[in-house]
């Protein structure tokens, strides 16, 4: 049996130091080492060989730290785990309002491999059953059915951080024995769903399926998800984060098939199995979870994937709606006069801000910013707005900035604009930065410093020079 923790850094080392965490996924495994309970799918040959012993667990937190135990490296193919996220590749290639009026997001509570369709639309129910995946996998561009795995084993590849390859034996056979897949391309072709390059969208659904991955490899693909779309080992983007919001919401209400709704009510991750055995499950902003385990149970879930879910969550709180309250965003706050950057000015110069330092105030941020924490920032600016001239927000301990933070910010700038009062931001993360800098952004390039350091002295600068009415 491996037990392992893999820490970031180059060549990501791994130790077999115990901890905690390995602890608990230690017990795990081994409560249900002895567990085979299910069926191994059999409806395509090739999976019927699988071994039902075989067990592994691994998670992944989003800053790129890994722990894995049992049978968490063996490979197995990827299956219906891969279908959320080529999902998320036709958003890429097309976006959302293309892709909505080709696949539905609605939970259709019906088997995986139902022959249904909405019948309003004339569109498969979600992207998560056989009948939307297939429909899904048609939209991603390609010129010729090797071009087009290229860019699905490529994304596969992306969201695992190391290159995977496909099982040839499990493709032939899938394509071989898929005649039900076969009746629901013809019938999606049929109702204009997709178009008459049928065989070719369904051998690039089977080859898609074929690729083998680990529950390592797993753990680390949901990680790239709850990392809001970049791989926390590689520090490759992946997946836009606009689009990675899009891929949990349906693997929340549907990842699951007709377990979903109670999957969602016990567990609360947004999750998707395979019928070779995998399972993935997200906790946004924090983890990802793979497992594997070959028998399945009676609505083609891993039986035993299923009861490590239940259990991590239980035991870690990770539900999804387990509401915690919102971080203090303010590490400390300050006026100028309180700083230790005077021994840099002339004794003039000290006495020109002597009377007015304090109208440079600075905020010391730390945490992630979006909404709530932003929102609780605006109120304490709000109370001194009144006593300073210049505002230096100071992120160089904040993590991620999200879209709604991003949004609060620019309004904070116009309203500080207006009032004539400068709004600098010092030490930003550079993604943040360029995003503030999109054309039709408010944001002058000069509103960025390196430091708190540096804004200071451009505020001084200017308190100096008579610039402010501070």
């Amino acid at each position: 049996m491996d037990e392992r923790i893999a820490s970031p850094g180059a060549g990501r080392s791994v130790t077999d130091a115990p901890g905690p965490v390995l602890a608990v996924l230690r017990d795990i495994h081994q409560r249900h080492l002895a567990d085979t309970s299910g069926t191994v799918a059999s409806y395509i040959p090739e999976l019927a060989t699988a071994d039902p012993a075989l067990f592994g667990i691994a998670l992944a937190t989003a800053d790129g730290h890994l722990y894995e135990v049992g049978d968490a490296g063996h490979c197995f193919t990827i299956q219906s785990i891969s279908k959320p996220l080529v999902y998320g590749l036709a958003l890429a290639d097309h976006g959302r309002a293309f892709v909505l009026s080709k696949v539905g997001v609605e939970p259709s509570g019906e088997a995986f491999n139902s022959i249904i369709f909405d019948e309003r639309t004339n569109r498969p129910f979600n992207p998560m059953v056989n009948a939307g995946a297939i429909a899904t996998t048609a939209l991603i561009r390609g010129d010729g059915l090797a071009a087009r795995f290229g860019r699905v084993r490529a994304l596969l590849s992306a969201f695992a951080g190391r290159e995977l390859e496909m099982d040839e034996r499990v493709f032939l056979s899938e394509r071989e024995t898929g005649h039900r897949n076969r009746a629901i391309a013809w019938l999606e072709r049929h109702f204009g769903m997709i178009d008459e390059r049928l065989d070719e969208h369904l051998d690039l659904y089977f080859q898609q399926c074929a690729v083998l991955v680990t529950a390592r490899d797993l753990a680390v693909m949901a990680a790239t998800l709850a990392n809001a779309g970049r791989n926390p080992l590689t520090g490759r983007r992946v997946l836009a984060p606009e689009h990675v919001r899009d891929v949990l919401s349906v693997m929340h209400s549907c990842g699951m098939y007709d377990y979903a709704g109670e999957w969602s009510f016990s567990v609360g991750l947004p999750a998707k199995s395979g019928v070779g055995g995998g399972i993935i499950a997200v906790l946004p902003g924090q983890l990802g979870i793979g497992t594997f385990s070959p028998p399945l149970d009676d609505r083609g879930n891993s039986h035993r994937g299923i009861r490590v879910c239940e259990e991590l969550s239980d035991r870690f709180d990770l539900h999804v709606f387990a509401v915690h309250p919102p971080a203090t965003v303010i590490r400390q706050q300050y006026r100028d006069g309180e700083g230790c950057f005077r021994h840099r000015r002339n004794d003039s110069e000290q006495a020109a801000l002597a009377g007015c330092a304090t109208a440079i105030a600075v905020y010391e941020l730390q945490g992630d910013l979006y909404f709530a924490t932003v929102e609780r920032l605006l109120r304490a600016v709000q109370a001194e707005f009144p006593d300073f001239a210049f505002l230096i927000l100071d992120a160089h301990r904040v993590g991620r900035i999200d879209s709604s933070a991003r949004r609060l910010l620019t309004m904070l700038l116009e309203m500080l604009a207006a009032a004539g009062k400068p709004l600098l931001l010092a030490g930003f993360p550079e993604e943040a930065v360029a995003q503030l800098l999109q054309p039709g952004e408010a944001w002058p390039a000069d509103t960025f410093f390196a430091s708190a350091e540096t804004a200071l002295t451009w505020c001084e600068d200017r308190l100096i020079a008579g610039g402010s009415d501070g």
